[in-house]
């Protein structure tokens, strides 16, 4: 007869195809069934945090729901910080946990249910009962709230006979958000303005992209004649991308944001103009009106003079319908402006004053070297901003930081693994920095095993700590805790089956060049150990030091 941990495998199996996970006793009938008994894949990662990582950069890169699982106890707190950047970033998923027994605690145990909903994770605990039915719950829950569900099975439930897995419900899941009989007046007097606009700008962030709006965007670009833009999170998503800025804020080009500032009318779209987006309030002109455009309450930052609370997808297609009811044309500025002058960056020095290689500089050559199939993962740390600032990615599915919503590092390993079997034919570029790798390497052997000949770290090796040093250095603290002795990265890829390169100057990228040309199924996975100076400092970290000077 099924089991309990049969009946929640074979419901998840149902919707879900990946499973990132480590087992151990509290969830190790699970992985049993998920093997012997469904098609569902499952993919074993070296730290529990990881298995929730994979799981997120899954979705983020697919769209699609995944799962991760853990053991009880230490198990399952490991995950935590994973949970809470995906809680704060919105990303839905499905957490199966071993848990105490019915019985009660055990002299080990910890509160599970209180340790989730500390970081803002909803619990659903499964019976002999009603497996299935509170597996589906746990979905329907995830996906349509989109945040991550913890699924718990009690450790003396999960291999108790429960009879035939029974049809569980579907998932019901919310329509698209429509604007309110108000909402519908506000974008009838939105379209009017953008008619009369004369220096339209679209915005664009992730909300935007999980709506489904890129195509409607356009539209609406194409209609007013607006310059677009995105978040970091929604870059790639206006199809035209011979009138896009790039993305805005600390990571934009300075002549791009210049360009910004000269807006009369911008709207937003599914993005929540946090700080770093805002240039800490500088974005925008104060005679920019701004509107702004979410499924959140209210608007999110005090710059917004209007809001339309709706989905993008929906409240962009009615302003094009309304843009063509009053007969608008476009407005003709994007086609006045030179957008790729104002997108171009500074190449470096090559070598900077300390001898060291310049980050700008290998960046900018990296990206003439990478794969134009390349779905990049980014871990947190001063680097953040060369990937985002020098590697184009052809949409927000090829683009992902995982940690950034929590302020976390250490993600970027397994990172890796989500993407890679989201898209198994893509190459996967992880951008990380020594700090976050060494934070991460439990799961370095999980990323050389699961992209093999598609996959490929970039690690910015400063030796330091380089956002810390940026900021408290500059203010005089003690530097000694800010610094890291010189760590072989390369050393450490090839001692799991990859490839390591040293790159002290720009010739030694030349290795690149010669991988990316190889068959991905014969080349090794590779790493690149670049040792870069930490004397050019990114310029969202110059903004992030003014502001808290």
């Amino acid at each position: 007869m099924p089991s309990v941990s049969a009946h929640v495998a074979a419901t998840l199996a149902r919707h879900i195809d990946h499973v990132f996970g480590v087992m151990g006793n509290g969830n190790a009938y699970l992985l049993d069934a998920l093997e012997r008994e469904t098609s569902a894949a499952y993919t074993a990662m070296r730290h529990e945090a990881g298995a929730v990582v994979a799981a997120d950069a899954f979705h983020r890169a697919s769209g699609r729901l995944a799962a991760a699982t853990a053991t009880y106890g230490a198990g399952f707190t490991n995950t935590l910080t994973a949970l809470a950047e995906s809680v704060q970033a919105h990303v839905p998923l499905v957490l199966v946990v071993g848990d105490e027994p019915t019985s009660g605690p055990r002299p080990w145990g910890v509160d599970q249910i209180a340790l989730a909903s500390a970081v803002g994770a909803r619990t659903y605990t499964v019976g002999r009962a009603d497996a299935a039915a509170t597996t589906v719950i746990a979905i329907e829950h995830a996906l349509a709230y989109r945040v991550p569900t913890v699924l718990a099975i009690p450790y003396d439930v999960a291999d108790l006979e429960a009879g035939p897995v029974p049809q569980a419900p579907e998932p019901t899941l919310p329509a698209p958000l429509a604007p309110s009989p108000f909402g519908a007046v506000a974008v009838a007097e939105l379209a009017r303005v953008l008619r009369d606009a004369r220096r339209p700008l679209l915005l664009a962030g992730r909300g935007a992209w999980v709506s489904g709006a890129g195509a409607a965007l356009g539209e609406l670009a194409d209609s007013t004649g607006a310059v677009t833009a995105s978040t970091a999170l929604g870059r790639g998503i206006f199809p035209r991308a011979e009138f896009d800025l790039g993305v805005t804020g600390g990571f934009g080009a300075e002549g791009a944001m210049a360009l910004v500032h000269e807006a009369d009318v911008a709207v937003v779209f599914g993005a929540s103009l946090n700080q770093f987006t805002m240039r800490f309030g500088e974005l925008f002109s104060p005679g920019t009106r701004v509107v702004q455009v979410d499924v959140a309450p209210a608007a999110t930052h005090p710059h917004v003079g209007g809001f339309i609370r709706g989905d993008a997808t929906v409240v962009a297609s009615a302003l094009v319908d309304e843009l063509r009811a009053l007969g608008a044309a476009p407005s003709g500025w994007r086609e006045s402006v030179d957008i790729a002058a104002l997108r171009a960056r500074e190449r470096g020095e090559g070598v900077a004053s300390d001898g060291r290689l310049d980050p700008r500089s290998a960046a900018a050559r990296i990206a003439e070297l990478l794969p134009h199939d390349r779905v990049v993962v980014s871990d947190g740390g001063h680097f953040i901003g060369w990937a985002n600032m020098y590697w184009p990615v052809a949409s927000p599915d090829r683009m992902m930081m995982v940690g950034t919503a929590y302020q976390a590092i250490g993600l970027g390993f397994p990172s890796v693994a989500g993407a890679a079997a989201a898209k198994p034919d893509s190459t996967i570029v992880l951008t990380t920095g020594d700090g976050g790798g060494l934070m991460a390497l439990a799961d370095l052997e999980s990323a050389v095993r699961t992209a093999r000949g598609r996959g490929l770290a970039v690690v910015w090796n400063d030796g330091a700590y380089g956002a810390e040093v940026n900021l408290y250095g500059l203010k005089g603290l003690a530097p000694e805790p800010m610094l890291i002795p010189e760590v072989d990265f390369a050393g450490l890829a090839r001692s799991v089956g990859a490839e390591g390169v040293v790159v002290r100057q720009l010739a030694d990228l030349d290795r690149l060049a010669t991988w990316t040309a190889e068959p991905a199924a014969s080349r090794p996975f590779l790493l690149l150990d670049l040792r870069i100076s930490t004397s050019v400092i990114a310029p969202y970290q110059q903004e992030i030091i003014r502001v808290n000077s």
